[in-house]
């Protein structure tokens, strides 16, 4: 009874968030799916960019604070030129991409690190 007691008390115990520092921007990966060809996209925070007929405006760009080269994590917003509304609004993440994805039969957009100068 007391080891499930242990257990239960280092499951329930809140896990330390990791410290993350923001970026000057970052570095997308950019596919047409019709014609195989990738691009690097590299945007400052706040800026925005077109691939196709897609607008990625990226709010922000955070990373582990200490290690520059670690898992970034993206806050997007990809709209469609001519169409209303937004196609995908959120956080990216580089190291999981079909976690929080783009949805669209022409292009796919997911993020690979973030830029630091």
């Amino acid at each position: 009874m007391l080891k499930y007691l242990a257990v239960f008390t280092c499951l329930a115990t809140p896990l330390a968030a990791q410290e993350v520092t923001s970026a000057t921007g970052g570095v997308l990966r950019a596919l047409d799916k019709i014609s195989g060809q990738t691009t690097d996209i590299e945007i400052s925070a706040g800026s925005a960019a077109r691939f196709g007929n897609l607008q990625i405006v990226m709010a922000d760009c955070r990373y582990p604070a200490g290690n520059p080269s670690g898992n970034a994590y993206a806050a997007l917003e990809v709209s469609e030129a001519g169409k209303a509304g937004t196609l995908f609004s959120g956080w990216m993440i580089a190291s999981a991409p079909a976690l929080s994805a783009l949805e669209h039969p022409r292009y796919d957009v997911w993020v690979i690190r973030c830029t630091t100068s």
